[in-house]
């Protein structure tokens, strides 16, 4: 085939309405890859050609921290007199009340943060706190007022100001405070806890300890002392001011070998018969314990008739006693804390007076026999209930359970 039969039949084919077409669209396709391919090629050299940035990081944001309050402290309602019934010293289950001691008292670092973090927990177990604050030694030191706003600060439920304060005595002699002196002592502490919780107890120090029914002059003399602080209170103290101590309450202390030898033996019947007198109430009325709580009870084993070297006498004085003692009190709806939690050495004697050894491990009922050697059947509000132990003497008598009645022979034999 010759040229010219070549465009000849070009010129047919071209003439032709489809073929037309198809080579219109060729002829576009091909144009726009040559496109496509300088606009890539052009597009990665300027890439090489512009330098890449470096990201910025993002900052991190941190919230500022949303400040905590001070968690509000567990505060426990005030009971009725009736109810307060506890021990010194150590917490054991079944009683609720505890009685512990300010370091002014000599002991311990209930100060501060461990006081306050102390009470709390005792509270978060339904644990109620007397605090005891012992006054100073009779100079400037005794109006410590930042002690006594570090105490109120603590939150117990009650608080004794001042301890054995009337106490004559030359082997403690910085025990006693002068009247006039103590009734500033007492305004102090008594106003900085009322000033943190104002409906809590506050007690007036504590009686030194006599016996009830023969110690008749020194108890006078009690009232004497309380007497002239209330004069000092109202002269000097706040002058033209109208105190009385008559509307105090009391911290009692007593210490004998009540119920041994002989049911007739109760110094705390007798301690309770004289100050329902002085505070002019009826001892059956319940009315005793608005005014008085016991907050030292416990029995005697020396220089009170019993020999501190015969183990029985001073176990079964000692089992006795705070039977008689706690049945007492429960009686006439006072106050009462047993003295005390666990047995202690002071001026290197050693004191077989708690519920609990110097372990704080429980005692056997009679101290001198192995446990279980004598055991007590009470009768309960949900049942009747066997004991073999101090510690759960004491609290199922907290709770009003009822001794069989030949515990005494039990206790004796």
């Amino acid at each position: 085939m010759n040229l010219s039969d070549l465009r000849e039949n070009l010129s047919r084919v071209l003439k032709k309405p489809l073929s037309i077409v198809f080579v219109v669209v060729l002829i576009g396709a091909v144009l726009l890859t040559i496109l496509s391919y300088q606009l890539v090629v052009r597009s990665h050299t300027q890439a090489l050609a512009t330098p890449i940035p470096t990201p910025k990081p993002t900052p991190t944001v941190i919230p500022s921290p949303t400040p905590t309050s001070t968690p509000s402290p567990t505060l426990l309602p005030t009971q009725d007199p009736s109810q307060i019934l506890g021990v010194d010293t150590t917490p054991f289950n079944g009683i609720s009340w505890i009685r512990v001691g300010y370091p002014s008292c000599g002991w311990g670092n209930l100060r501060g943060d461990v006081l306050k973090s102390t009470i709390e927990s005792y509270h978060q177990r339904g644990i109620r706190v007397l605090l005891t604050v012992c006054q100073g030694p009779n100079d400037s030191r005794l109006y410590n007022l930042d002690a006594l706003n570090d105490a109120a600060h603590g939150n117990a439920d009650a608080v004794q100001c001042g301890n054995e304060e009337m106490k004559l005595d030359p082997a403690v002699a910085f025990l006693y405070i002068p009247p006039e002196n103590f009734a500033r002592f007492y305004d102090y502490c008594e106003k900085a806890m009322h000033a943190v919780r104002h409906d809590i107890p506050v007690l007036l120090g504590s009686l030194d300890p006599h016996v009830g029914g023969i110690d008749y002059q020194p108890l006078v003399d009690q009232v004497d002392y309380l007497n002239r602080m209330q004069d000092a209170m109202n002269s000097t103290v706040h002058p033209g001011g109208n105190w009385d101590w008559h509307s105090q309450i009391l911290g009692l202390i007593d210490s004998w070998h009540n119920g041994y030898p002989g049911p007739g033996t109760n110094s705390l019947y007798g301690l309770f018969v004289f100050w329902a007198q002085q505070f002019h109430v009826d001892l059956n009325s319940g009315d005793l314990g608005k005014h008085l709580w016991v907050v030292e009870g416990t029995g005697c084993f020396k220089g009170c008739g019993i020999d501190p070297y015969n183990s029985y006498q001073v176990a079964v004085s000692h089992a006795l006693a705070l039977v008689t003692d706690v049945q007492t009190a429960m009686k006439y709806k006072t106050p009462f804390f047993y003295f005390s939690g666990k047995d202690f050495f002071d001026q290197g004697i050693n004191w077989p007076i708690g519920i609990a050894d110097a372990g704080g491990r429980p005692k056997p009922i009679r101290q001198d026999l192995p446990m279980g050697a004598r055991t007590l059947t009470l009768s309960c509000p949900g049942g009747s209930t066997t004991v073999q132990d101090q510690v759960q003497l004491l609290a199922k008598l907290y709770s009003h359970c009822t001794l069989p009645g030949n515990y005494m022979g039990i206790l004796e034999s």
